[in-house]
C-alpha cells in the first residue's frame, strides 16, 4: 500500500502527523544524545501523552489487569509509560550512539552462555522479548557480538512516518522481515540456515491461543514455540531494562524455555514478560491493546 491509496482526509491527517513528529525526531537528532533522550521522554509524557489520549489508556489497562495498584502509581504510570515510549523512539533513531552506550554491558543471566553455546553448535536462536525498557537493547547488543539478528515488524499505520521508521530500525540490525506470509517465509529460511532472530512475544493476536497474562485471557501466536520445535531453536527470553538514569540499561538474559508443547512454552514466555512488568512497571507499554476486546476490556 503506498499513501495514494488511503482516502484522502486520512492521507492527510497521516501526512500532517508524519510532518510533526518527523520533525520532533529531526530537531532531536541535533541535540547532543544526553539531552536528546530524556527531552524525547519528557514531550512524550507531558505533551503527546494527554493530547493522545495515552493517559486514559494506561489507566483503562491498569484497571482492568491491575486494579489493586494504589492510585498513586497508577498517576506515576501515566506519566513513566510514555517518557519510556518516547526515550525508545530517538533511541532507534539514535542508533550509532546507543550502539556505544551499550558496547561495554556485561551480559547477566543463564541465557547469554546458552546463546553462546548454541552460537559455537551452529544452532538457531530466538531471542524473545515485549515492549519493555528498550527491547531493541537486546536486538543491537546480540548484532554487536554475532554479527546479523533478524527481526519482525509490524508495519506503521502512518505510511509515511513508516518510511523512515523502517530505515532506523534496520540501523539497528538486520535483515528485517514484514509480519505476513512473505516474510514469515522469509524468516523461516533464515532460522532455518542457523541464525539468531529477535522477536516481541507480547502482542494481541485474535487467532491465537488464550492464554493467560496478568491472570486475564491473553490471546497470543505459538508461532515461536512451533518454529523452535520443528526446527529446534533455543528460545532465550531476554530484556534490556532501563536503568534509573533513564540513559543505561542492565541486559537480562534469561534461562531458555524448556520444548514441551507449544501452549506451555507460549505460557511461559508470558510469566517471564509478566515477572519483568511487575518488577518495572513503568518500562512496559501499558499504552498498546494486550488484552483487546477480551473478558470485558474495552477495544478502544
Amino acid at each position: 500500500m503506498t499513501p495514494q491509496d488511503l482516502p484522502r482526509s486520512t492521507r492527510l491527517q497521516h501526512y500532517l502527523v508524519n510532518l510533526i513528529l518527523g520533525g520532533m525526531v529531526r530537531l532531536a537528532l541535533a541535540l547532543p544524545y544526553r539531552i536528546r533522550v530524556p527531552m524525547i521522554g519528557w514531550l512524550a509524557a507531558q505533551v503527546v501523552a494527554p493530547l493522545a489520549g495515552w493517559r486514559k489508556r494506561v489507566r483503562d489497562n491498569l484497571a482492568y489487569a491491575w486494579p489493586e495498584l494504589p492510585k498513586p502509581e497508577v498517576e506515576r504510570l501515566t506519566r513513566a509509560v510514555p517518557d519510556n515510549a518516547g526515550r525508545t523512539l530517538i533511541e532507534t533513531y539514535s542508533a550509532a550512539e546507543f550502539k556505544t552506550r551499550l558496547a561495554d554491558i556485561t551480559p547477566e543471566g543463564p541465557g547469554w552462555a546458552a546463546i553462546e553455546e548454541a552460537r559455537a553448535e551452529g544452532r538457531p536462536v530466538f531471542v524473545i522479548s515485549g515492549h519493555y525498557g528498550n527491547y531493541d537493547a537486546v536486538r543491537a547488543f546480540v548484532a554487536m557480538r554475532y554479527g546479523q539478528v533478524g527481526g519482525l515488524y509490524r508495519p506503521l499505520n502512518n505510511l509515511y512516518f513508516n518510511r523512515h521508521y523502517v530505515r532506523a530500525i534496520a540501523s539497528t540490525s538486520e535483515p528485517l522481515f514484514e509480519r505476513g506470509r512473505r516474510g514469515l517465509a522469509e524468516m523461516m529460511k533464515f532460522v532455518r540456515q542457523g541464525n539468531i532472530m529477535a522477536m516481541l512475544a507480547d502482542q494481541h493476536f485474535g487467532h491465537g491461543a488464550p492464554l493467560t497474562f496478568f491472570g486475564k485471557t491473553a490471546y497470543t501466536a505459538l508461532s515461536v514455540p512451533e518454529i523452535a520445535l520443528k526446527y529446534d531453536v533455543l528460545i532465550v527470553p531476554c530484556y534490556g531494562v532501563r536503568q534509573p538514569d533513564g540513559l543505561s540499561f542492565r541486559l537480562l538474559f534469561e534461562a531458555p524455555i524448556p520444548h514441551t508443547t507449544p501452549t506451555e512454552m507460549g505460557q511461559r514466555l508470558n510469566d517471564s514478560l509478566e515477572a519483568m512488568v511487575r518488577a518495572h512497571p513503568g518500562q512496559w507499554l501499558w499504552l498498546h491493546r494486550r488484552w483487546k476486546g477480551q473478558d470485558g476490556t474495552p477495544e478502544t
